[in-house]
């Protein structure tokens, strides 16, 4: 028998096309039969060890011999070529690199690529597809934040991680773009269940965590892992990345290494869905090779199989591990897993990471007409003061990527800060707020100031942000010489263009907010009307209401 093999080229970046091992027998054949596999750069020297052995058995499909090929690629660059040869289009993913090649086999480092590429169209990749190996996701946390917060040892339901991440100033947060990412999907997947289960404060929770680990984002693992601190010292890890879901796997192979500030595995409760490898012998393959994948398949179990993974930090299937891989405290053995959702679920969770993180150009408009005098029952504040809160709060979770611009109205409207990059103005929208006082004598023009603010965003439309107006009110209108309602309804669906949407969001506080008359607002245009008639719960309203599509 004769032997060749290739090299693998060291993996310096996640997401790059590699060199292949390719290995084959051919001795007495009458043809070959190839087989290129591309998997998932975690498992991949697992797979490459596999075939390796196999080979050395000589096996054949009849009295063909078979190659087989293992390439190293990235699961987002195998699907957004698989999709391009098939003149689909995979969303968050972009085009096809049009370097990667489509293989015969396909280890992706999760089932939730399957499922979105089904979700695109059914036949683009198997129906079954058993899983090799699992890692689970993990949060992970530098071992000083980690003794710091009490959390050794500890296992975290999603909230109490959600509410540390919002509201703790030792958490740092960063995530990998879940769009190219199985880690990302499945912690936006996790954070979807607290919006789902907790209403307001569920929103709340959810909004501001992924806006924090938005301030964190890299488009590749390896980015990410760069930004975990180096040295211990308060300064570094104040600025560096202190939490951050990774699979187990990336947080035994970082601490591998031998990093001076080790990682710490933090596992959630529930678990994320973890990674699981799954075998996609692509459709429509020929029967011979067809029958060389099954058998190469086969061999991808078992003790050795499972001793392969465990160099590579990974475990077997069943949550077992092989010879030499040694587990955290905290983790379990084996267990339970989280079933892969229905692509509905995980679209869900993808949309809701673009709809808070899209860049958005705002312009918010602030009462400060006689009715937010009043006072909030039993809070001992006004309504001017909740509003103001409300809106300082929410402009402390804006990323830098924002446009925001903010107005005043009684009668009148009132210009205070005009629509511009947070980083230029974010320290003069928040003493423009703060410096806010209510109107004495005045009225309230808010049908005049919805419309004239609504014809400023869309004056100014970016095709490239999501663009809306952004009302917090106390009242009705009542200014007797302006617009009536059914003008301003006329007006704006006059004014309306389709191709360049702009919503209108109202958060009304209190009980004199018509529900009724604000929703014929939004109808003309697209948004939503909130209203807390607890005044209290303005934040998680406001809170909601950032996180809601814009209709692009």
């Amino acid at each position: 028998m004769a032997l060749a093999a290739g090299m693998i080229l060291p993996l310096v970046a996640i997401g790059a096309v590699y060199g292949g091992f390719r290995a084959m027998s051919t001795a007495g054949c009458s043809g070959t039969v190839r087989l290129s596999v591309a998997a998932s750069p975690e498992i991949a020297p697992a797979i490459k060890d596999a075939a390796t052995r196999w080979l050395k058995t000589e096996p054949r499909v009849g009295n063909e011999c078979v190659t087989v090929e293992v390439t190293p690629v990235a699961a987002a660059e195998v699907a957004a070529a698989i999709a391009g040869e098939n003149g689909a289009k995979l969303p968050g993913v972009g085009q096809a690199d049009g370097k990667t090649q489509v293989p015969q086999i396909w280890i992706p480092d999760s089932s939730l690529w399957l499922q979105r590429m089904r979700a695109v169209r059914e036949d683009l990749v198997p129906q079954a597809a058993p899983s090799l190996a699992r890692s689970p996701i993990v949060l992970a946390v530098p071992e000083p934040t980690a003794k710091s917060l009490g959390w050794l040892e500890n296992k975290l339901t999603w909230k109490q991680i959600l509410e540390q991440i919002v509201g703790d100033t030792r958490i740092n947060p960063g995530i990998v773009d879940p769009n190219r990412d199985s880690v990302g999907v499945s912690t936006m997947v996790a954070m979807a269940s607290v919006r789902d289960q907790f209403g307001a404060e569920g929103d709340a929770l959810t909004v501001g965590a992924v806006k924090a680990l938005t301030t964190g984002k890299s488009e590749q693992p390896s980015g990410l892992l760069a930004r975990f601190p180096r040295d211990a010292d308060p300064r570094t890890l104040s600025t560096a990345v202190t939490l951050a879901p990774l699979s187990e796997q990336a947080l035994h192979a970082y601490n591998a290494a031998g990093p001076a500030v080790p990682l710490i595995a933090v596992y959630p409760d529930p678990a994320p869905i973890a990674l699981d490898f799954p075998f996609a012998a692509m459709p429509r393959l020929s029967p011979s090779r067809a029958a060389a994948a099954e058998q190469f398949r086969s061999v991808l179990i078992g003790t050795d199989f499972r001793n392969l993974l465990a160099g590579h930090h990974l475990r077997a299937n069943d949550g077992s591990v092989g010879a030499g891989m040694t587990l955290g405290p905290s983790a379990a053995s084996s267990g339970g897993v989280t079933p892969v959702p229905d692509a509905a679920v995980i679209s869900k969770a993808l949309q809701m990471w673009v709809e808070i993180t899209q860049p958005s150009r705002m312009l918010a408009v602030l009462d400060v007409s006689p009715v937010m005098r009043a006072q909030v029952p039993g809070a001992g504040v006004t309504r001017q003061q909740v509003a103001l809160q409300a809106a300082q709060g929410g402009l402390d979770l804006f990323p830098d990527s924002w446009a925001v611009g903010l107005w005043s109205f009684s009668t009148g409207h009132h210009e205070l800060v005009p629509i511009g990059p947070l980083t230029a103005q974010r320290d003069q929208l928040r003493g423009a707020i703060g410096g806010l006082k209510t109107d004495t004598k005045g009225s309230s023009g808010l049908y005049d100031t919805i419309f004239a603010a609504y014809k400023t965003v869309q004056q100014g439309w970016d095709a490239g942000r999501g663009n809306s107006v952004v009302v917090i009110t106390g009242g009705r209108n009542n200014n007797p010489s302006g617009l009536t309602l059914d003008a301003l309804v006329g007006a704006l669906q006059k004014a309306e263009n389709p191709e360049q949407p702009v919503q209108i969001i109202v958060i009304g506080i209190g009980t004199e907010v018509n529900q009724a008359e604000m929703q014929k607002i939004v109808d003309a245009t697209g948004g939503a009307v909130f209203v807390a008639t607890d005044p209290s719960k303005i934040g998680d309203i406001f809170m909601k209401a950032l996180a809601l599509d814009d209709g692009r």
